[in-house]
């Protein structure tokens, strides 16, 4: 998929707020960017990093810029923009680069369901059958820890506990439920729950596999000259 706007760079003086962040042009000109990340961004957010964010060109928004890259490590580039993930997942699996979630005829945004007043990411569809229906809740994964490892979540989130369960009851009615992790993060290999910042994630989320909750994960690799990015290859899970 294409980013909204062409990707202009920066380097990153400080993200306040949780949806502000301030950045240095090469002109040196400082500018306030809109941050559209609502976790804490651990190991994504340090001073002097480089950035790349687009500009709407719309002069009614206050802050009309949006911060959607930076670089960590000095070699790895991370999207920050977690509103991109539901989409980046859905282009995934209509081109058929996600092959588990093939075999569908519908693929709808937002649906609600389960017994917590909930909305489901994505539902795929094909008739009417509950076997015949895939439920998928998706969580972008930009927290790297080293080594090649992504963790979630990167703050305690009770709203990600209470997915978990909805999909261990809709696997429980016999439909198929997903967890999806949307890598926006070149450096990560593999994806397991962050147990020190959120356990009661972690041991929620073993006991969803073991229930018959599929997780699935996936990384995006980002092209800075076309302006684009892509899920294009498949991250293994480390759930011990």
């Amino acid at each position: 998929m294409n980013f909204p706007a062409p990707l202009q760079e920066g380097i990153l003086i400080r993200r306040y707020k949780r949806f502000l962040a301030d950045v240095e042009l090469p002109s040196g000109e400082i500018i306030t960017l809109h941050c559209p990340n609502t976790g804490s961004m651990k190991n994504c957010q340090q001073p002097g990093s480089r950035v790349w964010y687009t500009d709407s060109g719309n002069a009614k928004r206050k802050y009309p810029c949006t911060w959607q890259l930076v670089e960590v490590d000095g070699q790895f580039l991370v999207g920050i923009n977690t509103g991109l993930s539901n989409a980046l997942v859905e282009e995934g699996i209509s081109s058929g680069r996600v092959s588990e979630l093939q075999g569908y005829t519908s693929i709808r945004r937002e649906v609600p369901y389960g017994e917590q007043r909930s909305r489901i990411d994505l539902l795929l569809e094909h008739g009417e059958e509950a076997s015949q229906r895939c439920y998928i809740e998706v969580k972008n994964v930009s927290l790297g820890v080293g080594n090649g490892l992504g963790e979630f979540p990167d703050a305690v989130t009770t709203r990600g506990q209470k997915h978990l369960e909805e999909l261990m009851h809709i696997r429980e009615q016999g439909d198929r439920a997903v967890l999806f992790f949307c890598v926006q993060h070149e450096g990560i290999d593999a994806v397991g729950p962050a147990d020190e910042i959120d356990p009661d994630y972690g041991s929620l989320l073993r006991r969803a596999v073991a229930t018959g909750v599929e997780v699935l994960a996936y990384a995006a690799e980002f092209d800075l000259q076309a302006g684009t990015v892509a899920l294009n290859r498949r991250v293994a899970l480390a759930l011990d």
